[in-house]
């Protein structure tokens, strides 16, 4: 019966890898196709790869600069959620009050509220400050929306660290900044690398509050360029494919860096 069921897991994990793998499958065959091969969606072009869809997704679709303008606001907004996410938690992980309680059930409740319900309030105030259509307003709304979360992983990792080397390094005459710094923060490279990926994923594919932030073409992001895009290309859906693929990329990279620290990560509460 043991067996039986390790081959039921093995079969579901296949299953479920080749349905997350199908959509990047189907996206890749019909970026290699011109508009006039009509040949199902499954199979790779027999006449050749037509790299002409990549060339409009760049030059048509202005997905380059899509992708810079995502890249800045995902790296400004993931360093900034990293450095105050940290320090916010440190507090709320050390010092056991009920304030401190009170305050961590407030951020696990800021988790749980949809971005879209602050909308009308957000917009609104952006547009007071003039942070419509530039980046340090779509920076301060990403962090505001994914502090919460970056905060609550921070504060539940450390807690699991050991509070005698933080004594040790007092003992030896390091001021709170100094046990900061150079001793807590070298121990978060795990679950940093965590809030790094949940945060930057997230920043990257935000759509619903870009696209009313970011209206103009010259600041819009990658997930309301390639919408756009693909609204205009109905009938060349290969280049919107195209498009798709390369927006892709700089994330895939990333986790491929980093998911040996991302998997250390979000088993580093159970090891603990």
């Amino acid at each position: 019966m043991t067996r039986f069921w390790r081959i039921a897991a093995g079969v579901g994990l296949l299953l479920a890898v080749v349905i997350q793998l199908l959509p990047f499958y189907i996206a890749l065959t019909t970026s290699l196709k011109p508009r006039t091969d009509l040949s199902s969606q499954w199979v790779f072009p027999t006449s050749g790869i037509y790299g002409e869809n990549f060339r409009v997704a760049i030059e048509d679709g202005n997905i380059l600069r899509a992708i810079g303008s995502s890249a800045l606001i995902t790296v400004c907004s993931t360093l900034l959620i990293c450095l105050l996410g940290a320090l916010a938690a440190y507090p709320l992980a050390r010092r056991d009050t009920l304030g401190n309680k009170v305050v961590f059930a407030g951020i696990i409740g800021l988790i749980m509220i949809p971005p879209l319900s602050i909308l009308v309030p957000v917009y609104t105030l952006l547009v007071q400050l003039g942070g419509i259509n530039t980046y340090w307003g779509a920076i301060a709304l990403m962090v505001a929306t994914q502090l919460p979360l970056s905060v609550f992983l921070y504060a539940s990792f450390m807690r699991g660290l050991p509070l005698s080397i933080e004594e040790a390094a007092v003992v030896d005459g390091a001021g709170l900044l100094t046990t900061l710094f150079r001793v807590v923060f070298p121990m978060l490279k795990p679950v940093t690398a965590t809030v790094i990926i949940l945060t930057s994923v997230s920043v990257w594919n935000e759509y619903a509050l870009s696209v009313f932030i970011l209206r103009s073409p010259d600041v819009r992001t990658t997930a309301p360029t390639i919408a756009t895009f693909f609204a205009s290309q109905g009938s060349n859906l290969g280049a919107a494919a195209a498009a798709a693929l390369i927006s892709v990329v700089p994330v895939l990279l990333a986790y491929l860096l980093l998911q040996r620290y991302f998997i250390k990560g979000m088993v580093a509460g159970y090891e603990k």
